[in-house]
Order: C-alpha cells, then structure tokens, then sequence
C-alpha cells in the first residue's frame, strides 16, 4: 500500500546549504529560525495551547537527500565515515524514505491575518526543509534516561576551539544588528568540526573552507586543532 502526504509547512532556516548544519538537533543552540504552516494548515485553532510546551517533535522531508535506490547500510560520521552500520541503526539522511525527526525549542508562536509561524532554535533543517508534521514534546512518555545508545552513548567527545581572527571580529560587528548571536551560532557550529569525516584524521592543511549561515559566507580553516574563522562576508 501506497501514502502520499503533503507538507503542512516549511522551515525558514539559518542554513542555506547542506554543509555546516549540526548533524543532531541541540548541539548549536543559537542556530534559530522559523516554521511557517501553508494553507490550510494556517490556522490559529491547529495551534491552540501549543505554547504551553517548550519544545516540540518535527517530522520533516530530507528533500535534498533523495535517491533513486536505497542502501541497508552506511557510514555515520560519528564513526568517523570508516565503519558501516545498518540504515536503520542510524540517523542518516539517506534512507528508504528520507524522513527526518527533530526535537526543537519552540520559543514562540505567532499568528494573525492568515500567518502562522513558530519560532524555533537548536535547528538541524536546511532552509526551505519540508515539515510533514508537528508534535509537543511531553516529558515523562518522550525522556527515557536509562535508555542505551549504541554507537552513540553521549555527546561527540570532539570541542574543537574557535579563534576569531580582528578581521572576522570587525565583519561581525557589522552584523550584530542584524544577527544578535551570529557569534555564537558560527562558534558552535564550527567546534563540531563540519568537515567530511574522511578529513578528520588527516594532517592540517592550507585549505580554506567556506560554509554559508543567513545570507553570509564564513570563511575558515583548522590549524593545529583550532578553528580558525578568517572572515565573515556577505554572499
């Protein structure tokens, strides 16, 4: 039997592209944005007494990992893309069917003249991402402390330090107004360490990397284990 859904709404992310987005929800804090509900779903009644929760589970669309055959197995970058586990033991985008679970701060919610919009933070989603449903976290059915976690039994180890060089600092002076925590969105997204899993092993290097946040290019490289952020442009 076959399902078809469609979207009852969209995000509106601090992530333009693929490349620097937190690989789990709550390990960038400041990464902040929106969810806009699309007709007919728009309604103030569909949201009725959602605020009252502080957070809230987001079933969402990897619609930019889709593909035309599916694998059992892949490589989770928390094993350093070196070790295959089954899809299904992992939270990869690239799945039978590429549908996303996200845990989100809901700060807020705005509605009026035919607008509904949730304001979000610790944000996993490109923009643009697809949202197929929104439910309220509920502490004591949803948090299992006891629960065992696999590969995965904490946060990532790796903290990597971030170093603003004076150019970088000035540039985000000029952002601030706009931007009040771009700061501390580029600091815990790059501690993270963004890059290809292959490339974490491997020996520092000259290259540059570029990674897009809002409407600016972060320019930045590792040296000798620090995070070097070299400037922040816009795009």
């Amino acid at each position: 039997m076959e399902y078809s859904f469609s979207p009852v709404g969209v995000v509106h992310s601090c992530f333009p592209d693929k490349f620097g987005v937190p690989r789990q929800p709550g390990l960038a804090p400041a990464a902040s944005g929106k969810i806009e509900l699309l007709a007919p779903y728009n309604r103030e009644e569909a949201v009725r007494e959602l605020e009252g929760f502080s957070h809230i589970w987001v079933v969402f669309i990897f619609h930019l990992a889709r593909r035309e055959a599916w694998k059992p197995t892949v490589r989770p970058p928390r094993l350093g893309g070196n070790r295959r586990v089954g899809v299904f033991a992992s939270r990869s985008p690239q799945r039978p069917n590429p549908i996303g679970l996200s845990l989100l701060a809901l700060d807020g919610v705005q509605t009026g003249e035919g607008r509904v919009i949730l304001q979000v933070s610790n944000l996993d989603m490109i923009d643009g991402t697809p949202v197929l449903d929104i439910k309220p976290y509920i502490p004591y059915a949803d948090s299992i402390p006891e629960a065992r976690a696999g590969f995965a039994p904490q946060a990532p180890d790796k903290c990597l330090p971030v170093n603003f060089s004076a150019t970088a600092r000035q540039q985000l002076q000029t952002f601030s107004g706009k931007y009040p925590e771009l700061a501390d969105l580029i600091e815990q997204v790059l501690q993270q360490d963004p890059r290809p899993a292959y490339q974490d092993s491997s020996p520092d290097s000259e290259r540059i990397f570029g990674m897009h946040l809002y409407d600016l290019e972060i320019k930045w490289q590792v040296q000798h284990g620090v995070v070097h952020v070299i400037a922040v442009l816009n795009t």
